[in-house]
């Protein structure tokens, strides 16, 4: 957004302590490195399309991510400022590293503030705009122009993270942006920032942007953005000419506009239109430049042609608004041979939390012709709206066919699709696509996962339960896999793994009472999900017979599935990327007399599996 001066500050003051504690609580691996590979720079996403964690793009419903639902003042800090929220993110800044100078003048930013609260940051964190410099301090609140050139230098060896929001704004987002002070340029008088204390409330109200992009970019608001962009260009002999090709151009878009508006039959005759248009610029106005440095035909493409109809061929390149967002998924629905169209027997692995589970995955998924995102899915899962526990007020993880709602599977599916990679790391080009999955929660989510992916497969991977119970112990004590560290009503270590239901009568019992019940309710649901399929549905791993002869019980499993296997599995297996410490025989009497305590507990279930694995049959 272009503003009449670099920067502004609103009047507001934040608990950057208060900010800091709940984003250390997302931890390291929480953040991804910078999609151009900046050096030092690192993003969190908060807001993103679809409430997706891996989908950086502008385009699509913008939703919380599992992140922003477990940071109650941070959703407060956004919800004070009282704006209709897009793309929103964690911003780190490596100690001295910079954030290269650049102007933003895609679509995107043409009518969007960009807000900036520092969170964690030093006083030799300098920011330019223009002709100015600030140093935002931390807990404050404030706005620049982005369609000037800007750059960020973190003189510090520590690194800088910011709040960084994206918003069309709001009445109650302007009347802070009057309240405004603009360093350099005017202060109101007695201007001061109001403190803004956490109010305990969990979920604060938020208002997120839905529709982004247009279908057919209407002729009255093409015409804004590109007088706007003229008016910008600098003083030129062609410039005149520019003028008078672009006012055919509209004209033609108008016409158009009234014999189609945004109906596919009329996209043929709208991409002729901008191709002409665009070859004309290419070849006769390249030379045109804006006040702030960039070329006038690449900020056109950004700004306008590249966004006109939704399947526009002329799409731009590095910031393309609609990279990464996947063409849409049909839910369910059976082919004339009863087959889905989309997802041929995808497979689950389906085990209590750290039976091996992560092992297995990354074996099985170097099998040819296999697709997976790469990782467990709680984040394409739980970023799914009305699929977290935050959604369904802390419950648990488990998720039955009646969540399986038409309009929740279609987004799911959607979203998986999005992120699949072969072992080569390429997307499908055909369907059906055979994919692998894994995530421990899904052990408690079979119903939903038949109902959402028709043709779905189980592998369920046994382990002692022994081993099971001492890994899950040094889980929890090790603080690396707290799934809800702010749990309402939780006490003694933050809440790890996956949320069973009955969880609250766990409250204040000793650790491994807590891990034992994670357990027992976990295999028990699995296991009667399981019962309830018919055979050929599931088919059973032990952990045992895997780790001893790993190259026979892969193809054992690759044989019953129906994969073709091409590679060596020779000598020892690789730790996993999940592990603690490192496996040893007998390794959980380490915590065995903890342990014993609890197993007579568990006989009941513990039977049962063994009897469902064939375990001393």
């Amino acid at each position: 957004m272009k503003l009449p001066v670099p920067f502004i500050q609103l009047p507001l003051q934040f608990d950057a302590g208060l900010l800091a504690q709940e984003i250390a609580a997302f931890g390291e691996d929480a953040w991804h490195e910078h999609p151009q590979k900046y050096p030092g720079n690192y993003w969190l996403p908060l807001i993103a399309a679809e409430g997706s964690t891996h989908n950086d793009s502008f385009s699509g419903a913008m939703r919380p991510t599992p992140y922003l639902l477990q940071a109650p003042y941070l959703m407060h800090v956004l919800g004070r400022i009282g704006a209709v929220w897009g793309r929103t993110r964690l911003m780190k800044l490596a100690g001295q590293a910079e954030v290269a100078p650049h102007f933003d003048i895609n679509y995107y930013w043409r009518a969007r503030a960009r807000v900036h609260v520092p969170i964690v940051t030093t006083p030799s964190v300098r920011f330019l705009c223009g002709e100015g410099e600030v140093n935002m301090r931390p807990g404050e609140c404030w706005i620049f122009d982005t369609w000037r050139q800007h750059q960020v230098i973190n003189g510090s060896d520590a690194a800088r993270i910011h709040l960084v929001a994206d918003t069309v704004g709001s009445d109650e987002f302007g009347d802070l942006l009057r309240a405004g002070r603009m360093p350099g340029n005017h202060v109101p008088e007695g201007w001061h920032a109001e403190p803004v204390p956490p109010t305990g409330e969990r979920h604060p109200a938020l208002r997120y942007e839905s529709v982004n992009l247009p279908t057919v970019m209407t002729p009255w608001e093409m015409r804004e953005h590109i007088v706007f962009l003229l008016h910008e260009v600098r003083p030129h002999p062609q410039l005149e000419p520019a003028k008078q090709v672009t006012s055919r151009f509209l004209a033609a878009w108008q016409a158009l506009w009234s014999e189609f508006g945004t109906d596919p039959a009329g996209f043929p005759a709208y991409r002729k239109a901008l191709g002409s248009y665009e070859q004309w610029l290419k070849s006769s106005a390249a030379s045109l430049q804006l006040v702030n440095g960039s070329s006038l035909v690449v900020a056109l493409r950004l700004m306008v042609l590249s966004v006109a109809i939704a399947d526009s061929q002329h799409t731009s390149s590095g910031d393309e608004l609609r990279q990464n967002v996947a063409s849409a998924v049909p839910a369910p629905r059976a082919t004339e041979g009863g087959r889905d169209p989309v997802y041929d027997r995808p497979i689950f692995i389906i085990s209590p939390p750290r039976s091996g589970s992560t092992l297995l995955f990354e074996t099985l998924e170097k099998a040819p012709g296999l697709y997976t995102i790469g990782r467990e899915s709680h984040a394409i899962i739980e970023g799914t709206p009305g699929l977290s526990a935050i959604d369904r007020d802390y419950d648990s993880n488990r998720l039955d066919a009646a969540a399986a709602t038409p309009e929740i599977v279609e987004a799911l599916r959607r979203r998986f699709l999005a992120e699949l990679r072969d072992r080569h790391g390429e997307a499908p080009n055909q369907r059906p696509v055979r994919m692998l999955e894994k995530t421990p929660k899904n052990a408690l989510r079979i119903p939903f996962l038949v109902k959402a992916f028709p043709e779905a497969r189980f592998i369920y991977l046994y382990r002692d339960p022994r081993e099971t119970l001492s890994s899950m112990i040094e889980a929890w004590q090790s603080g690396r896999f707290r799934t809800y560290p702010n749990l309402p009503g939780w006490t003694g270590l933050p809440w790890s793994l996956l949320l069973v239901p009955g969880w609250g009568e766990l409250i204040g019992r000793p650790l491994p009472e807590i891990v034992a019940a994670q357990w027992e309710i976990t295999t028990r649901i699995l296991l009667d999900d399981l019962d309830a399929l018919p055979p050929e549905r599931c088919l059973v791993a032990r952990y045992d017979a895997f780790i001893t002869d790993p190259a026979a019980e892969v193809a054992r499993l690759s044989g019953a599935l129906g994969l073709d296997w091409d590679r060596s599995l020779d000598g020892r297996l690789p730790l996993s990327r999940y592990t603690v410490t490192d496996p040893a025989p007998g390794k959980w009497h380490r915590h065995e007399e903890l342990i014993h305590r609890v197993l007579p507990y568990l006989q009941a279930i513990h039977g049962r599996a063994a009897r469902f694995a064939g375990v001393g049959q």
